[in-house]
């Protein structure tokens, strides 16, 4: 029995024996490759205790720098309305006590994780993107040019990064942006070495060969075959430089190179320092954020081994 539309007919012909199944669209069919690697990637993730425990830690600490204005308020760090005394020690009112303006160093410290972990994850961003454009088109060009970048990039390696960190942030005006700049632009070429590396072991491959014989162009070549296989190296280098990009804020927030109207770890660092902390005994306002940038950046190295024994298990790094 059919319907007037033939609606019926029609599903009974699409549910023929024989019928050739019409075959997915490119787009659908590269979602679902990706969806299956990402779960693939999970999976051997997870297998790793400690890039487990890393991964834990780090959301901990990004779910406190997004919450940070519904648990501690906006005025958290005003100096003229601070809620208790100079350099109070730990107590039930002020779990890690308060700073030389009475302020709470627990607020403080929670909204210090918002500052920090941005400029570290802004900071490493630039980073690996600076140096996997380098490290992509000197090994895929390679003659004179990839020569000049790999001098100025072997220039970079043997100078100090924290020396030069501290050169552009002292030159240029105070702000986190200066930060970022001066933490990215100091710290690529050791992922500019390892790219490429990963791009002239890719270019010898069978299929770049033939895309070069089919017509494709530079462009063509570095987008579409040796990005997407240079990306995996680029994922791990990422998570092991963001640690480093902390320490690297916090370093020139302590040394009184960070913005000043901010609350960062490294200021609070710095604060203490001048409020003369270490020799007057006030352990408490050294060591929440001392002990916040050591937990973040230890997790950080973590999810970074774990991904790299991941996406590389001839590394074999130990679970």
């Amino acid at each position: 029995m059919t319907t007037g539309d033939g609606t019926a007919g029609r599903a009974a012909e699409d549910s023929a024996p024989g019928r050739a199944a019409v075959p997915a669209r490119p787009r659908a069919l590269a979602w679902q490759r990706r969806r299956a690697s990402v779960t693939r990637f999970w999976r051997q993730y997870r297998t790793h205790r400690a890039g487990v425990l890393g991964l834990a830690t780090l959301l901990l600490f990004a779910l406190l720098a997004l919450a940070a204005p519904l648990l501690v308020g906006s005025g958290v760090d005003d100096v003229t309305d601070a809620p208790g005394g100079p350099l109070e020690s730990p107590s039930t009112r002020f779990p890690f006590g308060t700073d030389q303006f009475g302020r709470n160093l627990l607020g403080l410290v929670i909204q210090g994780a918002r500052v920090s972990l941005l400029v570290g994850l802004f900071a490493a961003v630039l980073s690996v993107a600076i140096g996997t454009l380098i490290g992509v088109t000197a090994g895929h060009f390679r003659g004179w040019y990839a020569t000049v970048v790999m001098r100025i990039t072997d220039w970079f390696l043997v100078m100090p990064t924290l020396v030069l960190a501290i050169a552009l942030a002292t030159v240029m005006s105070r702000s986190l942006v200066t930060i970022v700049v001066a933490i990215g632009v100091t710290t690529w070429p050791t992922t500019a070495r390892l790219v490429r590396a990963q791009t002239l072991a890719v270019e010898t491959r069978p299929y770049i060969e033939r895309a070069r014989a089919l017509g494709g162009g530079h462009r063509h070549i570095m987008t579409r075959h040796v990005l997407p296989n240079v990306m995996p190296l680029v994922l791990a280098q990422t998570t092991l430089i963001i640690s480093s990009a902390i320490l690297a804020e916090a370093t020139l927030a302590f040394l009184g190179l960070g913005d000043p109207t901010v609350v960062s770890w490294g200021g609070l660092l710095q604060d203490a320092r001048e409020a003369g902390a270490v020799s007057a005994g006030h352990w408490w306002y050294l060591v929440p954020p001392g002990v916040a940038i050591a937990v973040v950046a230890l997790a950080f190295t973590l999810c970074g081994r774990a991904v790299e024994s991941v996406l590389n298990p001839r590394l074999g790094v130990s679970r």
